[in-house]
């Protein structure tokens, strides 16, 4: 039993006393879970339209609307709280806005901050022609100095938890994916601006040599990690620095239609390396989070990622625990979510099983909670 005072929990406990009046909603055997969270999201992306139409075609307020959707049915799945990361920089704004926990119709969402990279990164209009520009898109910084003042600009605008650089050669025309694109120093010093301000570095770090570079220089998590090799292991047993894995889509991007043909080979390259056997060894490293990177995926089926996880020998406990309480810490919200306990928001969902038994329930969630509100009930006895 779990009671509830507004948007908190207030009392969990086995038999509790029922205030007078209060609503009662039975949910039979289902199974009561924290709501999800996803660490690596595009909220404000379609699934159907390239990224890179994505940079020269969509506006602000086209990508407004778009992210208000997206988020509603990322929800009704389950995922009560997201970290969207690398927004096209016209929707900054957006992002910086989306409602809090206080408007509940969409997810608690911790801003990832604008994608950093340098002249020929994945966020440079120029891959497509030298004669090509968009000036909206103010994310190129190269050497310490220009990083530490990007960094600097971002932070004081919005006040993002999360701050972000990477090594997207994955997904840069003539790239190969092992390519690291910023040096080390150059990433060192974008995790000393961001300290400085209290905030976190993310890194989207696919290269072998690009995730190093990340842990040496202290970020607070290495997404997709795709090219981790034993040496990138141990180093994250023993830094600070959590794993951030997307590996579902590697079973999604060699054969996406959307995708360019040069850049399914990338990430078929990249899959590979997902696939490998010093991958499907589980843990790969530790401690690790749960992410996606929707819409590489259809936005709303990011509980395959969990299932996809278990298929690889993650136990079903570890990766619930990697969606809720880890990815809670990461984000520096463990008073605020991740576990069902008193004081956290009310955000809660529940499935119509044991997923410990069978983790492909984690794909059918058939109760959303958000901040006390329902938002969906099909378990709820009549």
């Amino acid at each position: 039993m779990v009671r509830l005072d507004g948007d908190r929990i207030v009392e969990v406990g086995e038999r509790l006393a029922i205030p007078p009046g209060a609503r009662v909603l039975d949910l039979g055997a289902a199974t009561l879970l924290p709501g999800f969270i996803d660490l690596h999201t595009h909220l404000t992306d379609k699934e159907d339209i390239h990224w890179e139409e994505v940079l020269l075609k969509t506006t602000p307020s086209q990508a407004a609307l778009w992210g208000a959707r997206n988020a509603r049915i990322t929800l009704e799945a389950g995922f009560t709280t997201c970290r969207d990361m690398d927004p096209p920089g016209p929707t900054s704004t957006w992002t910086c806005a989306m409602p809090s926990h206080r408007e509940p119709s969409r997810p608690a969402h911790a801003g990832g901050g604008q994608l950093h990279l340098p002249d020929g990164g994945s966020g440079d209009a120029r891959q497509f022609s030298l004669f090509v520009d968009v000036p909206m898109v103010r994310n190129l910084a190269d050497g310490p100095e220009e990083i530490v003042k990007a960094v600097a600009h971002e932070l004081q605008a919005r006040s993002r938890p999360h701050q972000d650089t990477g090594d997207r050669s994955d997904a840069v025309q003539g790239n190969p994916p092992e390519q690291q694109s910023y040096a080390d120093e150059e990433i060192k010093a974008a995790v000393t601006e961001a300290k400085r301000w209290g905030r976190t570095v993310a890194a989207h770090a696919h290269g072998t040599e690009g995730i190093k570079a990340a842990i040496r220089a202290g970020v607070r998590t290495v997404d997709h990690g795709s090219m981790l090799d034993a040496e990138a292991i141990a180093m994250l047993k023993k830094a600070p620095t959590y794993y951030v894995p997307t590996l579902y889509i590697s079973q999604v991007v060699p054969d996406n239609p959307k995708v360019p043909e040069s850049e399914r080979e990338r990430g078929g390259g990249c899959a590979t390396a997902s696939s490998s056997p010093s991958r499907t060894r589980w843990p790969p490293a530790s401690p690790s989070a749960l992410a996606t990177d929707v819409p590489v995926m259809p936005h709303g089926q990011n509980a395959k990622e969990m299932t996809f996880r278990v298929s690889l020998g993650e136990s079903p406990m570890s990766a619930l625990v990697s969606a809720t309480r880890v990815n809670a810490e990461i984000l520096g919200w463990s008073d605020r979510v991740g576990t069902v306990e008193p004081g956290k928001w009310a955000d809660l969902v529940a499935v119509p099983g044991d997923p410990l038994q069978d983790i492909t329930l984690t794909e059918r969630v058939g109760f959303v909670m958000k901040g006390g509100v329902v938002f969906k009930d099909e378990l709820t006895r009549r």
